[in-house]
């Protein structure tokens, strides 16, 4: 098997993201990679009556917010002393894109089976399976 640098996993704070971070960290001490936590959020308003598009300065920015929150879920899965180097990091986009753009610096990208959104019966949500069609590394989707 291949030396594993780095190992991205995307985690949005459902149970099945939850799994997928553990999972991750196992993995990643197991081969000795640094191990990135990404979460990805994007806007979902919609734009004001009248107006074409949202501006930047009249939306909070969330992503302190859900810095926090994302250092927190790690802390919850993984202890305070994680067994391996952990990077929490928040980007702003379409999480399966931003993924698929991260994957380009990763040897193995994790995601769940299943994040918050979609519909409960389907077998894979949007986002695993345009990952797992796309990804430029290996991808392993948990479940």
């Amino acid at each position: 098997m291949s030396e594993w640098k780095t190992i991205v996993v995307g985690v949005d704070g459902s149970p099945g993201s939850r799994k997928a971070l553990t999972w991750a960290a196992a993995e990643a001490s197991q081969h000795g990679a640094d191990l990135v936590v990404l979460n990805v959020w994007e806007h979902t308003l919609l734009p004001p009556a009248g107006s074409v598009s949202v501006s930047e300065r009249y939306v909070p920015d969330p992503s302190q917010r859900t810095s926090d929150d994302l250092v927190q879920v790690i802390k919850e899965e993984l202890g305070e002393d994680p067994p391996v180097l952990v990077k929490p990091a928040v980007k702003q986009g379409r999480p399966a894109k931003v993924l698929i753009e991260e994957s380009e610096n990763a040897d193995l990208l994790v995601v769940g089976q299943r994040g918050h959104g979609g519909f409960a019966g389907l077998v894979l949500g949007s986002v695993s399976q345009h990952v797992a069609a796309y990804a430029k590394c290996s991808v392993a989707v948990v479940r």
